[in-house]
């Protein structure tokens, strides 16, 4: 395995059969956005190796049927919500409170400024990966594993759903529900960028459920009310879907029911929704392990708008 630089691990692709006579023509063709100019600048500072970690050159003959690997090459990224929180690190798992917008993981936009990234950065660790993912705008706990050869085991958990999570969120309160409450549906992706949807009457053929949420009450503040969340399937943006269906939608979101344009973020009125606590048995060390967020959720002052 390459090492990551900065925090951030190389990026691989494929070199197919082609009519390429130069490594650089086969770059050109495959990521039209970038100049030739630009590859020639990274190649020159060896930021593109072949799949053994030797530098190459551009003028060099294409073959095809091996893998290239390069390291992206980013402006420097503006500094995105607070720090994360280190709660817990042992040999097996590092134990992250992460702040509302900042993403898990490098994609898009984002690289150096993801929980990941920042983490290899702060800990030394190029073996770190997570083992889960939340939403970009969810705050709170998100385990990694450290070492390669253990981390099979923690992501079979995830897998199995052996793993026992709990949210929290602040949303309308509705009296007319009667609380614990379970949602149980069919999800499927939307006809909207960025949005899940539930199935209904105009699906052909209606399916198993693939996504369960409990919601408990825990306490009002009119016209709001804080709720405990219990997922106990991982589809994409469930409990979002779930809350908005229930007429509660969790303060905050940008995305449902309504999707807001991009880049419209709001530090003053983040998503929310918080993942509160986990709970597993470690399948290493055969131990109960449980962690629990020490961030928390802040209803609006009355005189908020939102």
């Amino acid at each position: 395995m390459l090492p990551s630089r900065d925090g951030v691990g190389p990026s691989w692709v494929g070199l197919t059969p082609g009519p390429w006579p130069r490594l650089i023509d086969f770059l050109l063709a495959r990521f039209p956005a970038v100049s030739q100019a630009q590859w020639t600048a990274r190649i020159e500072r060896g930021d593109v190796l072949d799949e053994r970690g030797h530098r190459v050159s551009a003028g060099q003959a294409y073959r095809p049927h091996g893998r290239l690997c390069y390291y992206r090459s980013r402006p420097p990224e503006p500094r995105i919500a607070d720090d994360e929180v280190v709660l817990f690190e042992d040999e097996l798992l590092v134990v992250a409170d992460k702040p509302h917008f900042l993403p898990v993981t490098p994609a898009g936009r984002y690289l150096q400024e993801t929980l990941l990234v920042r983490l290899r950065r702060r800990l030394g660790l190029d073996s770190l990966v997570p083992l889960h993912r939340i939403d970009r705008e969810t705050a709170g706990l998100v385990l990694f594993a450290k070492q390669v050869a253990t981390r099979k085991h923690y992501h079979a958990l995830f897998a199995q759903r052996q793993v026992a999570k709990t949210y929290q969120a602040i949303a309308a309160w509705q009296p007319q529900h009667a609380f614990p409450l379970t949602r149980a549906n069919v999800m499927k992706t939307g006809s909207l960028f960025m949005q899940m949807r539930e199935q209904d009457e105009s699906d052909a053929e209606p399916s198993a459920p693939n996504a369960v949420t409990t919601v408990a009450w825990l306490e009002t503040r009119a016209p709001w009310a804080r709720y405990e969340l219990r997922p106990l399937t991982g589809q994409r943006h469930q409990l979002r879907v779930h809350m908005a269906a229930l007429g509660m939608p969790i303060l905050g979101d940008r995305i449902y029911p309504t999707l807001a344009a991009e880049g419209t973020d709001d530090a003053a009125n983040p998503l929310r929704l918080l993942a509160q606590q986990i709970e597993f048995l470690d399948p290493v060390t055969g131990q109960v392990r449980r962690f629990e967020s020490q961030r928390r959720l802040d209803f609006p002052l009355p005189a908020d708008t939102v």
